[in-house]
């Protein structure tokens, strides 16, 4: 065992208010096309790409920063977009003319005019409200205003057109507010808080007070008078939502009818102790603490909705009966923000169990608070709600009281429908073996645009769905992942491209047309691409189950090496757990893809899997680790080194694994359970202990530790760590926020205690989960490139 020496140890990184009305104005010639504004071009031959570490490990200098935030101007003549170009320290708007002339970057006044990443879009698609450093702004897209709508000390947030578009609400410190576009100042509907308590009084004080009124007429007029004036306070006061310590409105909504104001209260949980991170390296010099989480199982914040009625000043906090649990002890669930139709008559809310089995959209009764069920979504393990770990996806369309939402409900994530009004069976717009990964409308909403998997479970193109159904047309054709905005007329489709060897571009081109579609950024050094890049080959095999599993394969021939008649393997693996790898479009885990490009020019295979868990396969693949990590997971890792046992010529004896985060806990759990299948393992910023990690992510997949000790006991490497027989590397960020540097001093004491040999600790003073200094990056691959040098050749 090596631990603590300085070599192994440290290694380099890492109020007043005022309303304004005031307009900018950014002339149209500052919005013509304009000389490209790209990269400088290379005047002279870019040297050829070495293939080495400290080259490999340049990580965005090299191969460029993905751009990202695609939109379009209201007449769909110029998209815009975030990229922040190599040699940069920090991203900025660009804009592009529809036909892919004219590429600029904006200044910091002009990017005041331009479309926000997120903002709240009127109905023609030409105005867009934006929260911009806690101040509300709204911003026409083609004429190229922006006017300040607000000018606050305080933070305003969740700005909402109302209905017919003339007035826009907002929040600020717990109150909801209303702003005419059309004239008139900023006017209160609804604010929130704590009722003042009234003093407590002892039995002898109340006694004395009753006695002193009976006794003395002006004391009783004293009271009547002050009654009489509180009265009239309370009357002329703002209708208020009163909440419980603890409690705050984080989001509030003005029903369409003018009549009631929807809220999302957030409680505060009590007695949760936060997990703070130390941070040794800083401008102070001294040693500071930067603000952690609590850990899975420990009190969370409660999220409910409530209904202010603002005519009788009343709230209603509805409730789901049934959900479960007892009229003394209802089950917990968390609400979302109500969506309501056009015609401003239904409100449907995405509500989930905090114990993550169920889910229902729900209409609920403004009046009385009454939810009805719409749909249901039960799982045995966890429910997958949406595209991501937000809420639902679900939305209105147009001209009735339809609503459109995605769910898992056939075991893969499809669109429906369904009628709110009169509720009944849902109607699935989508179905087979292959997943919708997003939805958006089209300006007059008629029309779906879908990302789906329907080619390949490792492909991503976009399709046209009327909004009835019927048969989806394709509009991407390219190999690869297209992640495409269409424009508001409908006319130019703006997409970020990408293949297994190419990074992320900007492209624009026609809708539905078979032209080639033009490149608009360009992001590598162009010494980057000198170098032969793999297209990574995409294999399938079967796990020990019959699971057909993923992998993306990298041998010695495809990179021109000499193929050996024996040879050692190395399987990466990725992290996040729900995540996917194994596709044909640029990794988030390109330093590793050029890393495995290294590896195989010194006669490495290597072997990149989509194991159980992993994204785009669809819920029984998403479930398959539930109550344990490190169970199928861990063996659709270890069948993947017998494959390449059987079909690729690997000695069985020099096989060894990497990966970070998840893929740092995979690689721990096979090198202490199934010692005898690898050789080496090098686990990066791993989770040890998973009593120690977040709430949202681990009580999906283990239930509560207080509850379910024994998933938590049998998907925890510290419990097993006794196994432990090769050569072992260990690598973590000091500042690591999300997986705490603790796990793995935890870890290096069990060892101690152990008095186990063959492993090391590496440490990263000022690394964060996700590494940034080139430094670091390059310091931890030599680490890593050395143990399976050392151990499999």
């Amino acid at each position: 065992m090596t631990l603590f020496r300085p070599s192994l140890l440290l290694a380099p990184a890492l109020a007043g208010v005022a309303l304004l009305g005031s307009t900018l104005l950014v002339p149209v010639a500052a919005q013509a096309p304009a000389p490209a504004a790209r990269p400088p071009a290379a005047t002279t031959p870019a040297p050829a790409f070495p293939l080495t570490i400290d080259s490999i490990m340049r990580g965005p200098a090299l191969v460029g920063y993905p751009p990202s935030g695609l939109r379009w101007s209201g007449d769909g003549a110029r998209l815009y977009f975030e990229w922040q170009v190599r040699g940069e320290d920090e991203t900025a708007t660009w804009v592009v003319q529809a036909d892919g002339s004219g590429l600029r970057r904006l200044s910091d006044e002009e990017r005041k005019t331009a479309p926000p990443v997120f903002g709240q879009w009127d109905r023609a698609h030409r105005r867009v409200l934006a929260a911009t450093r806690g101040d509300i702004a709204l911003i026409d897209t083609v004429a190229g205003t922006r006017t300040e709508l607000t000018r606050m000390a305080g933070n305003e947030s969740s700005p909402r057109w109302t209905r017919d578009e003339t007035q826009v609400t907002f929040v600020r410190d717990g109150g909801l507010y209303v702003l005419p576009l059309t004239g008139g100042g900023v006017r209160q509907v609804a604010e929130s808080g704590q009722k003042t308590p009234d003093p407590k009084k002892t039995d002898s004080q109340q006694a004395l007070a009753r006695e002193e009124a009976d006794l003395l007429a002006h004391v009783r007029e004293t009271k009547r008078r002050r009654e009489r004036d509180e009265a009239r306070r309370e009357k002329d006061a703002l209708p208020k939502l009163e909440l419980k310590a603890r409690q705050t409105a984080t989001d509030m909504q003005l029903d369409p009818s003018g009549r009631v104001v929807w809220a999302i209260v957030t409680e505060r949980p009590d007695g949760a102790k936060t997990a703070d991170v130390p941070d040794y390296v800083t401008e102070s010099a001294y040693i500071e603490s930067l603000s952690g989480r609590v850990k899975v199982g420990d009190a969370q914040s409660k999220v409910m909705l409530a209904i202010l009625d603002l005519q009788t000043r009343k709230a209603i906090w509805p409730t789901l009966p049934g959900a479960g649990g007892t009229e003394k002890a209802p089950r917990e669930v968390r609400w979302s923000m109500p969506q309501v139709s056009d015609d401003g008559t239904i409100a449907v809310a995405s509500v989930r169990a905090t114990d993550n089995k169920d889910r229902w959209l729900v209409k609920i009764d403004a009046a009385t608070g009454t939810a009805t069920v719409l749909d249901h979504l039960h799982d045995d393990a966890w429910v997958r709600e949406g595209f991501g770990p937000g809420p639902s996806s679900y939305g209105w369309l147009p001209g009735g009281h339809r609503l459109w939402f995605t769910s898992e409900k056939t075991g893969w994530m499809h669109l429906y429908t369904l009628d709110a009004a009169t509720g009944g069976e849902a109607r699935a717009l989508t179905s087979g073996a292959w997943e919708v990964t997003d939805v958006a409308l089209s300006t007059d909403r008629r029309t779906f645009y879908l990302t789906t998997t329907e080619v390949h479970p490792g492909e991503r193109h976009l399709y046209a769905l009327p909004i009835d159904g019927g048969t989806p047309t394709r509009l991407t054709a390219r190999t690869g992942a297209n992640l495409g905005e269409v424009s508001p007329d409908g006319r130019t489709i703006g997409l970020v491209h990408s293949t297994g060897n190419t990074p992320p571009e900007v492209h624009v081109t026609p809708y539905a047309s078979a032209a080639t579609p033009v490149r608009v950024t360009t992001s590598p050094d162009p010494e980057w691409s000198t170098y032969r890049w793999l297209e990574p080959k995409v294999i399938t095999f079967p796990a020990r189950d019959g699971q057909v599993l993923h992998a993306r394969i990298y041998t010695p021939e495809m990179v021109g090496a000499k193929r050996q008649a024996s040879r050692p393997a190395v399987l990466f693996v990725h992290g996040a757990g729900y995540l996917q790898n194994a596709h044909k479009y640029w990794s988030t885990y390109y330093r590793e893809y050029m890393f495995h490009h290294l590896l195989a020019s010194r006669g490495y295979v290597v072997l990149d899997v989509d194991y159980r868990a992993s994204a785009g396969y669809g819920r029984d693949v998403r479930t398959g680790i539930y109550r344990h990590m490190g169970g199928k997971d861990l063996d659709d890792i270890v069948d993947g080194a017998k494959y390449l046992v059987a079909k690729e010529k690997v000695d069985p004896k020099r096989v060894g694994l990497y990966g970070g985060s998840y893929g740092g806990f995979i690689t721990l759990m096979a090198m202490f359970t199934t010692p005898d299948v690898f050789a080496a393992g090098a686990a990066l910023r791993p989770v040890t202990d998973w009593a120690h990690y977040n709430h949202p992510y681990t009580a999906n997949i283990l239930n509560l530790p207080q509850s379910d000790a024994e998933a938590y006991r049998r998907s925890s490497p510290i419990y097993f760590a006794d196994g432990l027989k090769g050569a072992l590397l260990i690598c973590h960020g000091l500042v690591d926020v999300n997986v705490h540097a603790q796990d793995s001093i935890r870890l290096a004491q069990k060892l101690i205690e152990l008095r186990k040999e063959h492993w090391e600790l590496a440490l990263y003073p000022v690394e964060d989960h996700g590494f940034e200094e080139a430094t670091s990056w390059a310091d931890e691959y030599k680490r890593i490139l050395k143990l399976f040098e050392s151990n499999l050749k």
